[in-house]
């Protein structure tokens, strides 16, 4: 951890800021008249955060000593940055939000260790997005926001440390230490940390956290997340963990996904999630299914940035540009992309519980005939969301296995969120809302399955906690959230007081956001092996606190709806999928019937 003078680094950062006569008078004040000492020292406007980049984090691997990120020597490997695809100057999305590495050669000032530096931002958007480290340890602080019409709000941001923080919500993580002696094979991390703003106002400034001592937290990149203005989420899908695949080369892939609200327009999300490399699309499209692999009517070409093709760095997305398409609600679709480069591992979403297509040798996106497509799967690799253009917003489903859809019919679109999608479809008192399932098997609402990086097995994906910003508050124009989780912690020997913090601190954040939090009580699965009597305790106790309602604008008892009233601690037969932990198709039925639409509206 770096050693600082606190006044010789305080008069250094004012030297850089005010200029060297002002220095001399600060440091003078027993020698200039009195007035002068008693009068408020000028501080400049905001600036552009480059202007104020006071520190050297890259370093290339020939001349590692160029930089000093952490006061010991230690730096980022410029060449690791260039092999994720983080190159200087690139505009890179992620959750959302667009940042960029700053346009610096390597040993050149690239970042701010943040004082209470003014810094010019403009925009309109949901939050701030912070391209940020923090060296020495954790770090945070208090800042403020100022908006053009006077007002102000402050924001709280905290850095993960760039060499022990989290994996899980790292945007980027690089295989290599700089040092002055070498390169060590250690693991550094950047991070995407957004925070609140007051939704439609337009932001002038923001003054960054005040310098906390040790450790220090330090800004790369800062904007606003502008808002997915006259878009919907139509169908979505979460990143459960990052697998070997294929290996394909030369391949098209052919997903089939279910929409459910339609729209005059499209767009794709990609996501190169938890990737350490990045992915190159050839090409893309999208068609309405006929049947299997083959399209009704010719696919139509998708574009990225003008182009024809894209490529996602490492833990990072892209859209696709608007496309004139009519989509049709409640409706599989096509969603092809060609891989020209060989892809052996890439992030999925596991549990499809769709069959999907892969071609033989040769860009095929646009075919659509059924013929190249020789191969099936059934997970979906790199696409995250389709959005349709128009429409209320969206209501968001975090969940586990049983928003997922497991033990539903394969092929047969019998997840719950598709059934409550086809309830808002066919009514009219409360807006018809796209339903973005963001279910993943196994998963958790405190504890990671999937660490967050590196070739994984195990696709339970992160923590509800760790994937909040990215699978709900950076979906597209989210309104509501409902959140159905817990049975995995408890059948894993989380306890309630473990869970309901968890589901506090998901209500708390997704509050601060503006959006509806709504929470579904934990369904019985006696008769599983995991479902022991303890782990029922635990799981009335979180039912308990739910029910309470405090820390959510609504509660859905999907419990009272499963449970067995001669056994509640079991799964009604006529609703139990077999396995006695997912409900089938008549359970996830019964679930989907039991919501009251109106409970999904926002205030």
């Amino acid at each position: 951890m770096r050693q600082r003078n606190p006044r010789s680094s305080r008069t250094s950062r004012i030297s850089r800021i005010w200029g060297s006569a002002a220095v001399l008078a600060v440091l003078t004040t027993g020698i200039v008249p009195v007035a002068a000492a008693q009068a408020a020292p000028h501080r400049p406007g905001p600036l552009p955060l480059e202007r104020l980049f006071d520190n050297r984090a890259i370093s290339d691997d020939a001349r590692p000593g160029d930089a000093d990120f952490d006061g010991s020597g230690g730096s980022l490997s410029a060449q690791d940055l260039t092999t994720a695809g983080w190159t200087p100057g690139r505009s890179i999305a992620v959750d959302g939000a667009r940042l960029a590495l700053p346009r610096t050669d390597a040993g050149e000032a690239d970042n701010v260790r943040a004082d209470g530096q003014s810094v010019r931002v403009r925009g309109r958007g949901d939050a701030l997005a912070f391209l940020v480290a923090g060296t020495g340890g954790d770090a945070g602080g208090t800042g403020t926001v100022r908006y053009r019409d006077g007002s102000k709000g402050t924001y709280r941001l905290t850095a993960p440390d760039w060499r022990s923080g989290p994996l899980a919500t790292k945007a980027v993580a690089l295989p290599h230490l700089n040092t002055p002696g070498g390169q060590l094979a250690e693991k550094t991390r950047l991070y995407v940390v957004t925070v609140p703003v007051a939704r439609g106002r337009e932001i002038a400034s923001v003054t960054l956290p005040k310098d906390p001592g040790a450790p220090d937290l330090h800004v790369f990149s800062l904007s606003v997340r502008q808002p997915a203005k006259g878009w919907t989420g139509s169908w979505s899908a979460s990143t459960a963990g990052y697998t070997a695949v294929g290996p394909w080369a030369d391949r098209t892939v052919r997903l089939v996904v279910h929409t459910s609200t339609g729209g005059p327009r499209v767009r794709i999300r990609l996501d190169n999630t938890f990737a350490s490399a990045p992915v190159r699309i050839g090409s893309a499209t999208v068609a309405v299914q006929e049947s299997g692999a083959g399209a009704r009517g010719e696919p139509r070409r998708l574009s990225f940035r003008g182009e024809g093709g894209t490529e996602v760095p490492a833990g990072a997305q892209a859209f696709s540009d608007p496309l004139d398409f009519d989509v049709p609600e409640d409706t599989n679709l096509l969603v092809s992309f060609h891989l020209p480069q060989t892809v052996t591992t890439a992030p999925v979403h596991s549990q499809a519980i769709q069959r999907s297509y892969v071609s033989g040798p040769g860009d095929h996106a646009a075919d659509g005939s059924p013929e190249a497509y020789t191969s099936t799967i059934t997970t979906w690799p790199l696409l995250t969301g389709v959005d349709v253009s128009g429409g209320p917003g969206s209501v968001v489903l975090l969940g586990d296995s049983i928003t997922d859809g497991v033990r539903s019919t394969q092929d047969a679109n019998h997840r719950w969120p598709n059934i409550l999608a086809t309830r808002l479809l066919q009514q009219d008192e409360v807006p018809r809302f796209g339903v973005l399932n963001q279910g993943i098997s196994a998963n958790r609402v405190v504890a990671d399955r999937y660490p967050g990086d590196g070739v994984s097995t195990d696709t339970g994906g992160v923590s509800a906690l760790h994937r909040l910003d990215r699978d709900v508050f950076a979906q597209t124009s989210a309104r509501t959230v409902v959140v159905f989780e817990g049975i995995n912690d408890v059948r894993w020997g989380a306890s309630a007081d473990q869970v309901t913090a968890g589901m506090r601190e998901i209500s708390e954040r997704a509050h601060a956001r503006g959006l509806r939090v709504v929470a579904a009580t934990i369904a019985p699965c006696q008769g599983e092996s995991l479902c022991t009597a303890a782990a029922d305790t635990e799981r009335m106790k979180v039912n308990d606190y739910l029910r309470g309602g405090g820390d959510f604008d609504a509660v859905l008892d999907f419990d009272a709806v499963l449970r067995d009233p001669a056994n509640p601690a079991r799964m009604l037969a006529a609703y139990d999928s077999g396995d006695h932990l997912h409900p089938g198709d008549a359970g996830l039925a019964a679930i989907a019937e039991s919501v009251d639409l109106g409970v999904l509206v926002p205030d």
